[in-house]
């Protein structure tokens, strides 16, 4: 992946990279989400029985070939011109889940067209940015279950946008052929002060909205965002259908903890009770299998996915997606993993008893 991104690199306009590649601030939680999967170490298990082995799981309702998921990530057609329709397309190719941004650059009802026609396809589920009018909300909703969407993500963490250094520095602007093309009929938010984040805060969502979001809609809500297991325990009350463990890839809140370390906590707060997905710095199949060993029962890709498709488009994004998935494949043959079922704490932590025999 950093042979991918160094040539991302060289494809895109400085400001551009700067857009994509850089966290809030300092980008100290940028750089440990990378840092902390690296830290956790595999211990390998040996003469164990791999025959019939598969990288198959279980996400909520849907059965997934493996499970890697495609991150929302907004204004993909800065990277290329066929923006998240590509990096869709692959996804559906290899079997990946594909979570499309409220920021998306390119149409909801084109993506789903071609998505939902390919039967060997992952789920297809759309983000939303929590807007001021609820009723845009709801228009959005619909316009998502008309087009056959299969799940609503909400993103909870960004009330405010982070205080993006790098970007504000390089003078990032979106070009006038890239646009939010779901947001274009937004209507105005109410005056705003001079003060306390534009007033942003005033029109971020809260608990209650949450449950307003789940009566507006028949489809599973899952809350992105989320690393506090307070947060997590009052989401299980609720009811939604998961959650994403994220720190927005380092981009709104610095020196908050990497997803790594975040993981356990929340699954240990939730039980078995909810399905949970976890991004954040997510680079190496070894990564994947550390995260489904965490408590994971997937795992989305962000910013590799926006590197693949500088590089090469929608060809480039499914082989990265293939990549990932051959190097979970190894990773687990390598460790013993004849299934994710195998793959349990005790691999990251040599004094653990798995209290099985020598023949398991």
């Amino acid at each position: 992946m950093n042979d991918l991104a160094l040539t991302a690199q060289g494809a895109l306009d400085p400001a551009t990279w700067a857009y994509f590649s850089g966290g809030a601030a300092d980008e100290i939680t940028l750089r440990d989400n990378a840092a902390a999967w690296q830290a956790l170490r595999l211990w390998p298990r040996v003469l164990r029985p791999l025959a019939g082995g598969h990288t198959r799981a279980r996400l909520g309702r849907h059965e997934l070939t493996h499970p890697i998921l495609l991150a929302p990530v907004a204004h993909q057609q800065l990277a290329h011109p066929d923006g998240e329709w590509a990096s869709a397309m692959a996804a559906a190719a290899q079997g990946a889940g594909y979570v499309l941004s409220t920021q998306s650059s390119v149409p909801m009802e084109r993506i789903a067209h071609d998505v939902l026609a390919d039967p060997g396809r992952g789920p297809l589920w759309f983000q939303l940015y929590w807007q001021a009018d609820r009723g845009f909300n709801r228009a959005l909703l619909q316009r998502a279950e008309a087009a056959g969407f299969e799940a609503i993500v909400l993103t909870v963490d960004a009330p405010v946008h982070g205080m993006r250094d790098r970007e504000r520095r390089a003078g990032f602007a979106l070009p006038p052929h890239v646009r939010a093309v779901h947001l274009q009929a937004t209507p105005p938010a109410p005056p705003a002060p001079d003060t306390y984040c534009a007033g942003q805060p005033a029109h971020a969502p809260t608990w209650d909205d949450v449950a307003w979001l789940q009566a507006q809609t028949r489809l599973p809500v899952w809350l992105k965002g989320v690393l506090h297991p307070h947060d997590a325990r009052q989401a299980l009350a609720l009811r939604v259908a998961g959650l994403m463990v994220s720190n927005h890839g380092g981009r709104t809140l610095d020196t908050a903890p990497p997803t790594a370390q975040a993981l356990a906590p929340v699954r240990a707060a939730v039980g078995r009770n909810l399905p949970l997905v976890v991004d954040g710095g997510i680079r190496r199949g070894t990564d994947v299998l550390k995260a489904i060993a965490l408590g994971a029962d997937a795992v989305m890709i962000g910013r590799p996915v926006v590197h693949a498709l500088a590089t090469g488009g929608a060809l480039a994004v499914a082989r990265m997606i293939r990549l990932l998935r051959d190097e979970l494949e190894m990773a687990m043959a390598l460790t013993g993993c004849r299934t994710l079922a195998d793959a349990e704490a005790a691999l990251l932590d040599a004094s653990a008893s798995t209290h099985r025999t020598a023949d398991d």
